[in-house]
């Protein structure tokens, strides 16, 4: 276990599981769990990207724990256990029992295999997602069956939690549970027994509670967001793509740091918006298992059927990566043909991307009409933080009732080969008095501000009525500038935006500073270039969410003389886009010889007092000290 295998740049998952000797693993774990990964990795089977990393992180982790230097061990009869349960487990659709394929018991295999030391189970968080009609109600409820009726044994007043958005959809896991428990109650004797020995009772929509030992299973809906007092061993988030907080994840995590064998799973398919916590999280689980010599993610999950790109929409024999059932001989043809219709009947709409949504489980946007796409936006991410010095463009967009105010920075740079690239960094000022508190913005907006404030991205506003604060904004420009030694070659900023903070820079700075009428004939040409430069990847940005949600939102509205950026309803923020394509105006240009840091009669305009003495003294040091003499 030499090998540091990082797959972030290459991602050649295949090449890295053939350049490793798997025979010892391959002949000591012959569980029905391990063999699918090994069929993964051989290709036996079709799948994507991401589940063919979570194969290769689980063989690479029995080899780490037979070298005795892996926190975590693989146990066959908890796998076992588990999957002699669901032989059992009535499909409610049907009354008996489903057999389950390789993939689920792959699932099965992962939540319930890996051990910690104290044999409890390793991952105490999941993030579990397939196309839509793929039977995962079937599987958690399996799961949460089992979870209560048989991991509950000898306990007392533990907690099992079953949620959703709101409650009709909490109710369709519930209620796929509570039937689940009566058919397992009423056809199996032991069961029978143990059910009145326990007291259990099932109500039809309040929760499951064995009497005996105040063991209660609850269902609960986000939105009545009742998870503070609660303590759960087990919980099931159903559909949470959809939600935009993470408020109910938190309350529900912190409330089973104390709790053993605990475990929450998080289970959806993609949703339109891609810049929910469900998708960050599938994007720093990828990470943490492209980069297989790093620790740092070890108790948790991510088991992620998805197609690889939008070109496989018309690519049907792909369509098993992310629709695992088409290897079910019975339904294929039916499933198959269903996804064939959903499909072309999408494209006559006008709605192909719902399909490419829910059933290749792809992240997208959903609007026609977005700026850029998803994966323009992730590509773009770069770590770029020697700033100290340099020459910088800055775009301003003030605040108007509840949106943000940001500023942009743009960081022209040529990278190993000469070639020009733009860096971009904000900065943004969150006022709350609209939405009433803090807390209700970030609802509001989907954002988590006092965290980003936390990690430099922003400022909660000072003002104790919670309106922007000019002088807060003005001081910390400055600050920001002044500290890292900024050349300001162009101040940007919308002719409505003439506030007092523009007037205190006019008055006691020397920037070059410039109204930029928002409309069309002045913004087409920043705008083109901004989205241009993202998509060819000649502009870069820092990973920060609230640029990346701006980005995200921006629509493009178009007229007879070019393109704009827009916003589908108010609470979208784009402040951020806006201010970005105000410090674009000039900063395009950077390196063309009209440019403003090509323009020599631009350049001492550009120059505080003190770096025109430090010029004019070099100069007059430099001619002094030649040692020629003109000759007249």
């Amino acid at each position: 276990m030499t090998q540091k295998i990082d797959l972030t740049q290459t991602h050649d998952v295949l090449g890295a599981y053939h350049g490793c000797n798997f025979n010892l693993i391959r002949h000591k774990y012959t569980d029905q769990a391990t063999q699918c990964a090994f069929d993964v990795l051989d290709e036996k089977i079709v799948t994507g990207y991401l589940i063919k990393l979570a194969a290769f992180r689980h063989l690479r982790d029995l080899q780490r724990s037979e070298n005795n230097d892996f926190s975590y061990h693989y146990d066959i009869d908890e796998v076992n256990r588990i999957l002699k349960f669901a032989s059992i487990a009535p499909n409610v659709d049907t009354g008996e029992p489903t057999k389950l394929m390789d993939w689920q018991k792959f699932i099965f295999g992962m939540l319930f295999g890996w051990r910690d030391d104290l044999n409890k189970k390793r991952f105490t968080r999941v993030v579990l997602s397939v196309a839509r009609g793929q039977g995962k109600t079937y599987l958690m409820a399996i799961y949460m069956t089992y979870s209560f009726l048989i991991e509950s044994m000898g306990l007392s007043n533990q907690d099992f939690l079953v949620t959703a958005e709101n409650y009709d959809q909490t109710g369709k896991l519930y209620g796929y549970i509570a039937d689940m428990i009566r058919k397992i109650v009423k056809e199996q004797p032991v069961f029978a027994e143990l059910a009145k020995e326990d007291g259990l009772v099932i109500h039809d929509h309040s929760g499951i509670t064995m009497r005996k030992f105040n063991n209660n299973l609850r269902p609960l809906s986000f939105n009545a967001g009742k998870y503070d007092s609660y303590h759960f061993t087990t919980a099931v988030f159903d559909e949470i793509g959809n939600i935009s907080s993470r408020e109910g994840t938190k309350k529900i995590v912190s409330g089973q740091v104390k709790v053993p064998n605990h475990q929450y799973i998080e289970i959806s398919t993609s949703y339109p918006d891609p810049s929910v916590p469900f998708h960050d999280e599938q994007k720093m689980i990828q990470q943490a298992m492209e980069q297989d010599f790093s620790r740092d993610a070890d108790r948790t999950l991510g088991l992620i059927w998805a197609q690889d790109s939008l070109d496989e929409t018309f690519k049907e024999e792909t369509w098993a990566k992310s629709n695992p059932l088409l290897y079910l001989k019975e339904q294929r043809e039916v499933l198959l043909e269903g996804l064939r219709d959903k499909r072309d009947s999408d494209m006559l709409a006008g709605t192909i991307d719902d399909f490419q949504n829910k059933n290749l489980n792809l992240w997208l946007q959903e609007a026609t009409n977005s700026y850029l796409k998803l994966a323009d936006i992730e590509r773009a991410k770069k770590k770029f933080d020697n700033i100290y010095g340099r020459p910088v463009y800055i775009g301003f967009d003030y605040s108007m009732f509840s949106d943000n105010t940001a500023i942009a920075f743009v960081f022209p740079y040529e990278d190993e080969n000469g070639n020009p690239r733009w860096h971009i960094k904000q900065h943004s000022f969150i006022p709350f008095e609209k939405a009433g508190s803090i807390q209700a913005k970030e609802k509001q907006d989907g954002i988590e501000y006092r965290e980003l404030a936390k990690k430099g991205y922003c400022t909660i506003t000072s003002h104790p009525q919670g309106l922007i604060n000019e002088d807060q904004v003005y001081s910390w420009i400055l600050n920001y500038v002044y500290s890292n030694d900024l050349n300001v070659m162009f101040f940007g900023y919308d002719a409505w935006g003439a506030t007092t903070a523009i007037l205190q820079m006019e008055n006691n700075t020397e920037w070059p500073l410039q109204t930029i009428r928002q409309r069309t004939s002045e913004l087409k040409d920043p705008t083109k270039f901004l989205q241009k430069g993202l998509i060819e990847s000649t502009i870069t940005r820092d990973d920060d969410k609230i640029m990346e949600k701006a980005l995200l939102n921006a629509e493009i509205i178009e007229d007879k003389i070019g393109i704009q950026v827009d916003k589908a309803k108010a609470t979208l923020k784009i402040d951020v886009v806006d201010a970005i394509i105000d410090a674009f105006y000039q900063a395009m240009y950077h390196f063309e010889d009209f440019g403003i840091a090509n323009d020599k009669s631009k350049q001492v305009e550009l120059m505080t007092e003190e770096k025109v003495k430090e010029w004019f003294e070099s100069e007059e040091s430099g001619l002094l000290g030649s040692g020629e003499e003109d000759d007249y």
